[in-house]
């Protein structure tokens, strides 16, 4: 698992393949459409799109001279997992230091 979610933080780190994300989110899309808000060459774009792949956030379909891809749930439901477990484990150490602030504070008062 760790080494899936290192993959998957790790494509996630570039904002060309955030941008990818954020347009497949609306739906399928085809390289060309995905490519088109971008200003880089197309093998340079096809790199980020293989990194995507490869980490199985995205996944493509060829039909004849069009490639359409798609976004795969399961890398972001593990990654939201792991987010969501870490964000418990803070909020529960913050409420205790919060608890301790006040103590301190009551005990200074005293």
């Amino acid at each position: 698992m760790t080494n899936q979610l290192d993959s998957f933080f790790g494509a996630m780190a570039d904002p060309t393949r955030r941008a990818v994300i954020e347009q497949l989110a609306s739906g399928p899309a085809s390289v060309s459409a995905l490519h088109a808000p971008h200003k880089m060459a197309l093998p340079t774009f096809m790199r980020h799109l293989r990194v995507l792949e490869e980490t199985g956030i995205v996944r493509s379909i060829k039909k004849g001279r069009v490639r359409t891809c798609h976004i795969e749930a399961a890398p972001l439901i593990e990654a939201q997992g792991w987010l969501a477990w870490q964000r418990e484990i803070w909020e529960s150490r913050l409420d205790r230091l919060e608890s301790l602030t006040h103590d301190i504070a009551r005990n200074e008062e005293e």
